[in-house]
């Protein structure tokens, strides 16, 4: 379909472009008579004003690129959410682009942004080791950015994260006061810093109960996804180590474990405790329910949105760094405290 521009209503009228213009402005020095007739051919032509010319005009897009690395899960479209109820009320829209987990994918979909020349870009990165030249040349060019959940660790950038680590201490923690003392982590990616704040706090939760931290068995190193987590079950039956906890690194790792362990023969939780990090809707739609760490997704949305709608305003404000509360959610893939208690 053939987009109409003002030269088609000023080759309709046979009137100059300008006067089109002006008249569309409401230009008082516009005859009546001359702005009837170019709002009787905006409407016989079906005319409507591209708002991304309007917006350039005037230096902005009125647009925020959001780059994700994944949608298989409900984790990003909560965040985005929350992202759209800030932004919308101010009149902004929200450019999707997911990355796949690849960081060379990320980097085409922020030089993308950067070509739509969106006003700002709130992104969760795949990997904190790479692009980080890309991000420093996008701050240098003045490109407003901000970082949610999985952060570019080691630069000053305004971000929301939710403390990785402490979490994780406190629910291996709840698993070890459940009685279970071999609890295997499932590991994300060694590039995701997130996976590093995890293992550390595991590793500190079985230090404080002196529970040795056997590396070379207890702790498998994978990615992220359903297939994968069901990978790591099978390593770890056929390294016939005792065991009987898992805390992975995400939900879908935990899932994927759990369904074939349960699909192996393994009673949950009454044999193997499973918990996991990242928790969405789906540790409720599982059985059983699955005991998680859930982030405030909707809220980190929100803050990120409001910490790039400050950044819009004003490249130089400060570049804060806000930190939010993740709630542990016990269910019924392990066992209660009580149990241990008794």
């Amino acid at each position: 379909m053939k987009y109409i521009t003002i030269k088609d209503i000023a080759r309709h009228l046979s009137i100059s472009v300008s006067t089109v213009s002006r008249a569309l402005g409401d230009d008082k020095n516009i005859r009546k008579e001359t702005k009837e007739k170019v709002m009787e051919a905006v409407k016989e032509l079906g005319y409507r004003p591209n708002p991304v010319a309007t917006n350039l005009k005037y230096g902005h897009t009125n647009a925020v690129g959001v780059i994700v690395p994944e949608m298989v899960t409900p984790f990003a479209s909560r965040v985005i959410n929350g992202i759209q109820e800030v932004l919308h009320a101010k009149n902004i829209k929200v450019i999707i682009a997911e990355s796949g987990g690849d960081p060379e994918k990320e980097k085409e979909n922020l030089q993308l942004m950067e070509r739509f020349m969106v006003d700002g870009i709130i992104i969760c990165l795949c990997s904190y080791k790479r692009n980080k030249e890309e991000y420093f040349r996008l701050q240098e060019a003045g490109m407003p950015m901000v970082f949610y959940d999985r952060i570019p660790y080691g630069l000053e950038v305004p971000q929301v994260i939710v403390d990785d680590y402490m979490k994780s201490f406190f629910l291996v923690e709840s698993l070890i006061r459940s009685g279970r003392k071999q609890i295997v982590h499932i590991q994300g990616p060694d590039d995701i810093y997130n996976s590093i704040e995890r293992v550390r706090g595991y590793k500190d939760a079985l230090a404080k109960f002196g529970i040795p931290f056997d590396k070379d068995n207890m702790l498998i190193r994978t990615g992220i996804t359903f297939e994968e987590g069901k990978k790591a079950a099978d390593i770890l039956m056929e390294r016939n180590i005792p065991f009987n906890a898992v805390f992975a690194f995400t939900e879908t790792l935990a899932i994927g474990a759990m369904n074939r362990l349960k699909e192996l023969g393994k009673k949950i939780p009454d044999e193997i405790a499973v918990a996991s990090f990242s928790g969405t809707e789906l540790s409720n739609i599982v059985y059983p329910k699955l005991t998680t760490v859930e982030p405030p997704l909707y809220q980190m949305g929100k803050s990120a949105a409001e910490l790039i709608l400050e950044k819009i305003k004003d490249p130089a404000s400060p570049n804060h760094s806000i930190v939010l509360n993740a709630e542990i959610k016990m269910r019924a893939s392990t066992p209660p405290i009580e149990v241990y208690k008794q």
